[in-house]
């Protein structure tokens, strides 16, 4: 049986994430000040601010000043800045800081900050430090849902730097290193890759998979720009779980949708981590989604042979929906599963 790439999407595929050259400095500067001229606030004629962003030797030498590239062209970079060095403004002693995340303008759009930020968080966790922290001007809405998509939290209290030039309040974002437990949150361009590996391992743990279903399977990037792709993250060491996606508000995901119902596919959890309580996690996720959305009821189709997905789904108070069980796949008639989402419905 043949296995399809699950390699990058293609738009992220070419990109590497690495620490600048010493030859590189300077086209990183120019390429620093050219992204934050094109962003919200545009270019800066305030020589401090100029300085800042043109010292990619003092950044470089002041923690590691990362880069994304696409052959010898740079995308993207950031500066990761150990406390203590001049060169950050919200770091505590045992916090990094990240400072001066920007895009190629014309590479925007590609996931290439979020690459950049989630290799911060990984050199950080390496450094030893408790937590990376940042700031951001009130009007970077892009970069603030960024933040809150990779797991940063925004820190209010901490809010009392206010810059001048029409900037106003910085808003401080923390990502905490020494949390423990699980966190579901939407895949980033940059994860398709693992939620790839991660759905086809799951199935094909258990089941002799077509090809064309493990190649559905392994398509996150399509899943991911028609629909929500979610992932159970592992807050101590990165790691993602496992994975479910469901329709877009307004829309569904599959036949079975109907007006009033959040209907959701591919439930996949890493089979190493199994019994943990990922896939109830996911489904609950799933549930509260259908809530928030003021959405009747949750649907769901499932393989006959599917026995385990089916017990988490009574478990938690999912019925047979036997009257819609129309669709033949492989020669085998899936089952449909309905749970209403009045509170009283799910199991306690």
């Amino acid at each position: 049986m043949s296995t399809p790439s699950t390699a990058l999407p293609d738009e992220l595929s070419a990109l590497t994430v690495r620490t600048a050259r010493d030859d590189e400095l300077d086209a990183v500067a120019a390429l620093t000040e050219r992204g934050f001229g094109a962003g919200p606030y545009g270019p800066t004629t305030d020589p401090e601010r100029l300085r800042l962003l043109r010292d990619a030797a003092g950044r470089a030498a002041a923690g590691d000043l990362l880069v994304a590239a696409e052959g010898d062209r740079l995308l993207g970079t950031l500066s990761l800045l150990r406390p203590g060095t001049g060169y950050t403004r919200q770091a505590r002693y045992d916090e990094a800081e990240v400072r001066l995340l920007t895009t190629d303008p014309e590479a925007r759009g590609r996931g290439v900050g979020a690459l950049l930020v989630a290799e911060s968080i990984t050199r950080a966790r390496a450094w030893g430090v408790q937590a990376v922290v940042l700031d951001t001007g009130p009007r970077n809405v892009a970069s603030q849902r960024l933040y809150h998509r990779l797991g940063f939290e925004r820190v209010v209290e901490r809010e009392t730097v206010v810059v001048a030039r029409g900037v106003g309040r910085l808003a401080v974002f923390r990502y905490d290193l020494a949390r423990t437990g699980l966190r579901v949150r939407l895949a980033a361009p940059h994860e398709y890759d693992r939620v790839a590996r991660l759905s086809v391992d799951a199935y094909g743990h258990d089941y002799d998979l077509p090809d064309d279903y493990r190649a559905s399977l392994a398509d996150v990037a399509s899943r991911a720009r028609e629909h929500e792709v979610w992932v159970a993250e592992d807050l101590a060491t990165g790691d993602l779980l496992g994975t479910v996606a469901t329709p877009r508000a307004g829309g569904h995901i599959s036949e079975l949708g109907r007006d009033g119902e959040l209907d959701f596919r591919l439930l996949a959890v890493d089979p190493a981590a199994r019994r943990r309580g990922i896939g109830v996690l996911l489904t609950e996720h799933v549930i509260t989604l259908a809530r928030q959305r003021g959405l009747d009821r949750v649907v769901m189709n499932s393989g006959p042979t599917m026995l385990g997905a089916h017990a988490l789904y009574q478990r938690l108070g999912f019925v047979r929906l036997t009257e819609r069980e129309t669709r033949v796949v492989h020669g085998g008639t899936l089952f449909a599963f309905g749970l209403d989402t009045a509170p009283s419905s799910v199991a306690g």
